[in-house]
Order: structure tokens, then sequence, then C-alpha cells
């Protein structure tokens, strides 16, 4: 019994639970329309969205606007809201801007999941410098790798009162 609860203590600490976070998804799995965080659609894709994309309401990121979240798995509808664990981040570099994506789901992200994940954002990186190009909105553009889920929770702030929406258009 001694040798099971000192494993199960190590195991703990060498893998701590993942956070649990509230993400509300604003861009369903499949959507053509990316909306941002206030519901304003941003721009229509020619490619649908390969993952449920949205915001975690209680932190706000990096760039000022609410913490982005991708959820794994099926479609999810447009407003729904999620507990989920988050089983780590990429750091998206947008016009400058540092912006940290959860990568969230309901059971832990194999090799080649967060391959795709991380394919999928260095493409989109591409995409979105070519579309802010187009905009005249200067600023590097670039997938900078996968984080832990919680040195991207360490750098967001937790949203108050005060917030009112992004303070830059995206």
């Amino acid at each position: 019994m001694a040798d099971e609860n000192l494993r199960s203590l190590i195991a703990s600490w060498a893998f701590p639970e993942p956070p649990e976070v509230e993400v509300v998804i604003e861009i369903p799995r499949g959507s053509f329309l990316k909306r941002g965080s206030t519901g304003h659609i941003d721009f229509v894709s020619p490619l649908p969205c390969p993952f449920n994309y949205g915001s975690v309401p209680a932190y706000v990121g990096l760039e000022g606007d609410l913490l982005d979240a991708v959820v794994l798995g099926p479609r999810l509808p447009l407003g729904a809201s999620i507990r989920i664990r988050a089983w780590g981040a990429v750091t998206l570099t947008d016009r400058g801007m540092s912006d940290d994506k959860l990568i969230c789901s309901s059971r832990p992200l194999d090799a080649s999941e967060r391959r795709t994940v991380l394919r999928f954002f260095h493409f989109y990186a591409k995409c979105k410098a070519l579309l802010n190009v187009w905009r005249r909105r200067p600023g590097r553009n670039a997938c900078d790798g996968w984080i832990g889920a919680t040195e991207a929770l360490a750098r967001a702030r937790p949203r108050d009162d005060s917030w009112r929406g992004p303070p830059v258009e995206f």
C-alpha cells in the first residue's frame, strides 16, 4: 500500500493534472465564418475551421482580447459553453502581438494530434499574414510553437469589469 501511494504521489508530481477552463464557442468546427470574442465577423474563410474555436471568458490574453481556446472533438454549436481540460497552448504572433491559444480536449493529445494542431497554426499564421498585407496591417505573423497550458494561463490576466473588448481591430 505504501509503494502504491508513493507511485501515485510521484505520478501526480511528474504529471500534474492539466487545468480545467470554461470555453465559449465562437467558431464551430466546419464553420467558414471567423468571429471574434464580441461576436463581430472578422472574415469569411475560404476553408472551414478544422476545430471548435472560442475563448475563455475568465481571462484576457496578451494582445488584450479574451484568451483563445481550441476545443478538439466533434462540432459544438455556436455559443456553447463547455468546461474542459487544457493540455497545452500554441503561441501565435499576429501583427507583432503574441496571442496564446489553449488547446483543449476531453483526453490527452497524442503526438500526431499535437503535430496536426501545430501544422494548422503554422499554415494559419501564413494565411493571416496575407490577409494583414491586404488589410494594410503591418507586423510579424508566425506560429511560435507549443507551450504548457499553465504557462499560457499565467501569461494571461484575469478578466475584470473594466474589459470592454479587444483594444485593436482583428
